[in-house]
């Protein structure tokens, strides 16, 4: 048996791989595009692409495909086989550097917000060196980029990409104004980690609901929930053991750092944690993960949920998306440093951060915007709708002296400036950490809490990195050539903490008074996407990603409808499925059960016995199948409507406003008569079945 080590990236053409396989040159060549961006010569990628198929075949491989994210949320492949036709008539394996580099999948039926027509099928896929090619169920992966024929990115990665571009020029204007002459590139960083919800296969096919929308429509609690709190951290079941093993593994062949696993709050709830690594190569990982999650689970008889609220009054499931800067060095640049001079750095980009978030508050709260995380996010598990940054006390004192020209923690020493001489040290990590707080400093990193646990990592990063990009460009120009850098660089960090310090907020962000507050500080509460979606165009959002070339003008457009699209399809097959298992399923098995509660009156008064019980809750479900008959019918009737609004921007709005108030009334009608029906009688599992059945 393989030891860990030994596992660990079996199936990934990596480093060690490259190094042994590739000739010294063409090896330096392919490190140089990895680390520096460099571009790499077609002769380097035929050599690469033929020691990548010796590789894959020699691991039983007979096809490779290039692996890409279109707008969908989840990955796509096209597999080749690697078999070349011989002149008599036999084969050869081949991959030339041509198919490794460039491929084109038919791209007519993925969502294009309008960027091209159906019948335009041409789409490219450009392989992305950074990011390794592994062996997946026997195929070769090949992780690329995916654009249109004109040129348009089609994926999330293209533009993470820029992003990742843009901010590692504008860091390093930065550095360089503190000496930093041998950084020559940095990176964003990124750990995600992965909550989800394992609930036993058989149960799992009896609900369409969570066959057809990844979540339950119907289903009151059970007498116990989470409310215990005996779940969190509690002892692994031995059958969610077996599959996190079994799931380690699988995910340790990948090269996927993955290191912490645990009991989340709400039962059968999970949680995984991976070692931090560069942001697209995080990406590429978590979209894996979440693959490899669903297929391992099926073969220990489970189903995995990553939808953001599988359940209804329990913790739903968020991804929270650990963000940091790190440079080529090994230095991890939102480390607060025990120097005058590295605190100086820190604190400027600290700084930018803030502004960063502030100023694209909206931006930041549309890229975690989906139908699923509108049910999550304000909830008890999730941080409120509403955007702000928690320092922590420590970290806030500092920033409280810097704005105010202040002694730190009111020594009597000097006023705190930001000098080469005269700032302290900065406390690390000396805080307890905020879980209610959106985007939260943790000690060396940012902790950006929002994400749902289905979302694709790639927007929310791609728009941080370019709102944290955009800041330091700013902070680059005004600084350079400056006659008196410690002076100028003291009033810049006081002026923009004075400017933006209403979105630092250490309090609770789960306490009513706080939406007032952040109301009358002047910071947005976008309770649902078509809310956020109202803003995704505003003039400073468009202005920040075309200025840097992230996104155009009409790659902005085109998200703002598939996003709206994907809102209005997923609710609309919601609302579907309710009325589908309303009509055909609950209703007449509740139906009759109440039948055979009127037979059972009918005998017994016969009989001259009591039929109090049986009379009470047969007057009780006659009301309530009314009362759910009556709200199936509405239900119907707006579905009707709302298929008739063709505009995605309106139709979003009436779904909101009129559909997902009708499925509330349904949903709240049919639970109350769950409580009321025999359970022999019920036709589908119900949420303690659900919830306690793994």
């Amino acid at each position: 048996m393989k030891s860990t080590a030994e596992i660990f990236g079996e199936n990934v053409f990596n480093v060690k791989v490259m190094k042994a396989r590739l000739p010294k040159e063409v090896f330096k060549e392919v490190m140089k595009a990895i680390d520096d961006d460099q571009p790499l010569s077609s002769e380097a990628a035929s050599v690469v692409a033929n020691a990548m198929k010796d590789w894959a075949v020699e691991k039983g491989c007979t096809h490779f495909t290039h692996w890409f994210q279109p707008m969908t949320g989840i990955t796509a492949e096209k597999h080749d086989s690697f078999i070349s036709p011989t002149d008599d008539g036999q084969v050869i394996l081949r991959l030339t550097g041509k198919e490794l580099t460039q491929g084109e999948p038919d791209a007519s039926s993925f969502p294009s917000g309008g960027l091209r027509a159906t019948f335009e099928a041409r789409g490219y896929t450009a392989w992305d060196p950074t990011s390794f090619a592994f062996i997946k169920e026997g195929v070769l992966c090949i992780p690329t980029a995916f654009c249109s024929y004109g040129g348009e990115a089609l994926d999330k990665k293209t533009p993470l990409l820029r992003s990742m571009e843009v901010l590692n020029k504008q860091a390093l204007r930065v550095l360089k104004l503190f000496g930093n002459e041998d950084v020559t590139s940095v990176k964003t960083t990124v750990g995600p980690e992965q909550e989800y919800f394992l609930v036993d296969a058989e149960g799992f096919k009896k609900r369409k609901d969570l066959i057809y929308t990844g979540r339950t429509l119907f289903g009151k609690l059970p007498p116990k929930g989470q409310e215990m709190e005996d779940h969190y951290f509690g002892a692994i079941k031995p059958r969610v053991q077996a599959f996190m093993k079994d799931l380690n593994d699988e995910l340790w062949k990948l090269g996927i750092f993955a290191t912490t696993e645990h009991n989340e709050v709400a039962p059968s709830q999970h949680e995984l944690a991976p070692i931090f690594t560069t942001t697209n190569i995080a990406t590429d990982h978590n979209q894996l993960t979440m693959e490899v999650m669903k297929k391992v689970a099926k073969k220990h008889g489970l189903e995995c949920l990553l939808h953001e609220k599988p359940f209804d009054g329990v913790n739903g499931s968020g991804k929270h998306n650990n963000w940091s800067l790190s440079t080529n060095t090994g230095v991890n640049l939102l480390e607060p440093g025990d120097t005058p001079y590295e605190n100086a750095q820190f604190l400027l980009l600290l700084t930018a951060v803030i502004r960063a978030v502030d100023e694209y508050q909206d931006m930041l709260r549309i890229s975690v915007a989906s139908a699923g995380n509108d049910h999550r996010l304000g909830a008890n598990e999730a941080p409120p709708a509403i955007i702000s940054v928690f320092l922590g006390s420590d970290l806030q004192a500092v920033i409280d002296a810097v704005e105010n020209d202040l002694p730190y923690n009111g020594s009597d020493k000097e006023t705190l400036k930001i000098g080469v001489d005269v700032l302290p040290p900065l406390p690390k990590d000396t805080t307890d950490r905020n879980r209610t707080s959106p985007f939260a400093f943790t000690g060396n990193k940012f902790e950006f809490r929002m994400l749902g646990s289905s979302t694709n990592i790639a927007y929310p990063n791609t728009v941080l990195n370019t709102a944290v990009a955009q800041i330091l460009k700013e902070y680059a120009d005004k600084l350079e050539g400056s006659s008196d850098f410690t002076n100028d660089l003291h009033k810049l960090i006081q002026s923009d903490i004075k400017a933006h310090k209403r979105i630092l907020f250490n309090g609770n962000g789960y306490d009513d008074s706080w939406v007032k507050e952040a109301e009358e500080r002047g910071l947005s509460n976008s309770r649902t996407t078509p809310d956020a979606f109202k803003h995704f165009l505003d003039e400073k959002n468009v202005e920040l990603f075309t200025s840097h070339g992230v996104y155009s003008k009409t790659e902005l457009v085109s998200r703002k409808e598939i996003g709206l699209e994907k809102y209005c399809k997923l609710l609309h097959i919601e609302a579907l499925t309710m009325v589908d298992m309303a009509k055909q399923d609950i209703l007449p098995a509740v139906s009759s059960y109440a039948s055979t509660l009127a037979d059972s009156v009918l005998t017994l008064e016969s009989a001259n016995a009591s039929a109090v019980f049986e009379k009470d809750t047969l007057s009780e479900l006659t009301s309530g199948l009314t009362n759910a008959y009556n709200a199936l019918n509405k239900l119907k009737e707006d579905i009707a409507q709302s298929e008739k609004i063709e505009d995605f921007e309106k139709r979003a709005d009436n779904i909101k406003d009129v559909i997902i108030p009708d499925m509330d009334s349904l949903r709240s009608e049919v639970d109350a008569l769950e409580a009321s029906t025999d359970a022999a009688y019920w036709p589908v599992p119900t949420y303690g079945e659900l919830l306690f059945g793994v």
